[in-house]
Parts: structure tokens; sequence; C-alpha cells
């Protein structure tokens, strides 16, 4: 269901919501508990209806809100980002090929390790995907998927979606191109309009944006790409709740208000790090010291609240700065409309040895911060205060 709206921000507030779809033109959408749904004869149901895993009016009303966001033909949502993933990667075989981000989010990197190479048997290349050549020498006659993040995690390292996808395509046109958008969100970025096969959300984030609901999304303008996405709700089971539907549905309504504040607040914050003697560093693909600057400003419109940062110093010194903070919440997840914090190194268990974290930019002195809604100007205090006492 591509828009039906010319701006994002009408497409978020109606897209599959018309009232005229419910009974009694409800102006907000019903959440629709009921597991089935009566035939009037056997074998004859209304619409799609016939068992809530197959089709759920809430569900199906989210996932085309969702689509018209992306600008996508089709969506499924699922009940968490590795979840979407996952039905995703049940798209390859045994012995077929996989190349894959080597900085991915956590969890994915533990799903290509422990499930799809160790239990599945498929092949998983990982390279850095800024780099052109590792990417020409990691394709092969059976690779079936190439998957990243459009910004990395939590290095905010940008890929070039246009030119990943050409050279895909360009030496294979089966091979699937697969982009994690969690990072920006369909307000800022959207990766189909660059060539890619399917994009995915951790749903969990910016999209519901409250930190209230677990789910994944995944669009595409391709029906057999769709319908292989449902049957893994249908035969595999992996839906979400009408209810965790209606809320990211009314995350999905602010969308646009709220990630222009994130941004504006995230702006104001990397200017503010980037002055301090505390900080060594401040990683913002909004300012042209990012190494891939120009790339954000061709195929993004904006940044969320993402920013990293080096704190100068090392593990004493980063957890001393983290436990000073008042305001700002030590947590592992993004995207809230409350602001975040983390030192990955010192609060996710990494596999790779120090050296290659160290290569990839991950360090004890990393911070990530999902900077929230809160008002700026207490944000920028409280990490003033921290950073003083640290």
């Amino acid at each position: 269901m591509t828009s039906p709206f010319e701006h994002f921000g009408t497409s978020a507030i109606h897209a599959g919501q018309s009232p005229n779809k419910w009974d009694l033109n409800q102006i907000s959408p019903p959440i629709s508990l009921s597991t089935t749904y009566k035939q009037s004869e056997p074998g004859v149901f209304k619409g799609n209806y016939d068992y809530s895993r197959d089709a759920n009016p809430t569900r199906i009303a989210l996932e085309e809100n969702l689509a018209a966001l992306e600008n996508a033909s089709h969506c499924k949502v699922f009940p968490s980002g590795l979840a979407a993933i996952s039905a995703i990667l049940r798209l390859v075989k045994h012995g077929e090929h996989i190349i894959c981000a080597e900085d991915i989010y956590g969890g994915t990197l533990c799903l290509m390790e422990d499930v799809i190479q160790q239990i599945d048997g498929i092949e998983v290349t990982f390279i850095d995907f800024t780099n052109n050549d590792s990417m020409k020498k990691a394709l092969k006659s059976n690779t079936k998927l190439v998957l990243f993040e459009s910004y990395t995690n939590p290095t905010l390292k940008i890929v070039d979606i246009e030119e990943i996808a050409t050279l895909v395509k360009n030496f294979n046109k089966d091979i699937l191109v697969v982009v994690d958008n969690t990072f920006i969100t369909p307000y800022f970025q959207r990766p189909l309009s660059f060539g890619v096969d399917m994009v995915m959300h951790s749903c969990t984030k910016y999209i519901n944006g409250h930190g209230d609901v677990m789910m994944g999304v995944v669009m595409t303008n391709f029906e057999q790409l769709d319908n292989h996405l449902h049957l893994m709700q249908k035969t595999a089971g992996s839906i979400p709740s009408p209810f965790d539907c209606f809320l990211a549905m009314r995350g999905t309504k602010t969308l646009h208000v709220r990630m222009r504040v994130h941004m504006e607040n995230a702006l104001a914050i990397a200017k503010f790090l980037e002055n301090s003697p505390k900080i060594e560093k401040v990683i913002f693909p909004l300012f042209e010291s990012h190494p891939q600057h120009k790339i954000h400003m061709k195929q993004a419109k904006g940044m969320s609240g993402m920013v990293s940062f080096y704190i100068k110093g090392g593990a004493e010194e980063t957890n001393k700065f983290l436990c000073k903070l008042k305001l700002i919440s030590i947590a592992a997840s993004l995207g809230d409309v409350e602001s975040i914090i983390m030192a990955p190194l010192l609060m996710i268990p990494f596999t790779a040895n120090e050296e290659a974290l160290k290569k990839k930019g991950i360090t004890p002195n990393l911070v990530r911060f999902s900077v929230g809604l809160e008002e700026k100007e207490d944000l920028i205090a409280d990490l003033k205060q921290a950073l003083e006492d640290s």
C-alpha cells in the first residue's frame, strides 16, 4: 500500500485507519482481541478473517499504516525486530550464503553465529559495508542474501545504500538486498527507493517510540517476498498481539513530530559535546567531520536522536560519567521519548577480542546516546554536571 497522501505526517495519522473500516466508524482504530471469527456457513467468512494468527483487523491496520510510511506495497509485522530478521533469513536454504555487516546489531550477530551458521548450516561472511572492495570479494555464486544497517550500531557508520544495491544486483539480480533502517526511520530515509528488496525496522525503537512495545516490521514491493513473510506469521506463529499493534499504531501518529525534536535535540547536544574538553570525539552524521557525511546528505532528509562519542580516558572515567547522570537513564535500548545512554563495551558482552573491537571503533570510552524529547537545555545541563564531576 503506497501512501494515499502527499505528506508523511498525514499518512502517519490516517493511512490504514479510515473510520469507514470499522462497524461504528471509530476515529481511533479498535483493538480486535478475538482469536477467531464467525463464519456465515462453513468456509465462508468476512474478508480474510478466519483465524487471528492468519489475519487480525488491528494488525492489518498497522501494516497498512507502516507500508504507507515506507512507501511500500506490502508490510508484515512480527513480535520483535529479531523475529522480523529471522523471518527474512528463512528465505535462505542450507548450502547458500549470506553477506552480513560486521558491525551489525548484537542480537542479529548472535542470530547469525549461533543459529544461522551453527544450526542451519548456512555460510555467513561478515564484512565492512563501507568498503566496496570487501563486498566484491565476498560475493559468491551461492550468495542468496545481503543484510546491513543503514546506520551502524553503535559507531554510526553510513552505508551508501544505492551503491551497495547496484553492486550486488550487477553481480546477480536474484540476490536479496535487505536494509535494517531502525536508526533513522522512514521519516528521514526510505531504502526501498534506492533499489533494495526489503527494509526492516525494530518497531520497539523509534516507530513505537514510548518504550512499551516490542515489535519488528518488514516492508517490500514484491508480492512473492510478502507471501513468504505472511507464511512466517501464519505457519511459524510469528505475530505480535493486537494490543501491541494498537500501541505501535498510536506511536506512528506522532512519528514525524517526534523525529523533528529528536534531531533538534541531538544536534544541540552533539555541538555541546564537541566543544567539551572532556570529550575526545563526537560521531554525528550531520557534522561535516563524519567520514560519510556526504553519503548521509545524499540519501537522508535528516537525522534521528542517535549521537555517539568518546570520553577522554578509559572504562573508569566512562563509568564515573554515566553514574553521575541524574536525568538521563543508563539503559540498553534507544528511540524512546526518554533519553537513554549506554557504554556498549561496559554493558554488553562481546565475543570478539579487544583488538578486533578496537578496529571497529568499539572501546571502553565509547558512549552511545539516544537523545530523547526532554527540553534540550535540561539534557545539556545534566551532561555538563556529569562531565565536570567525572
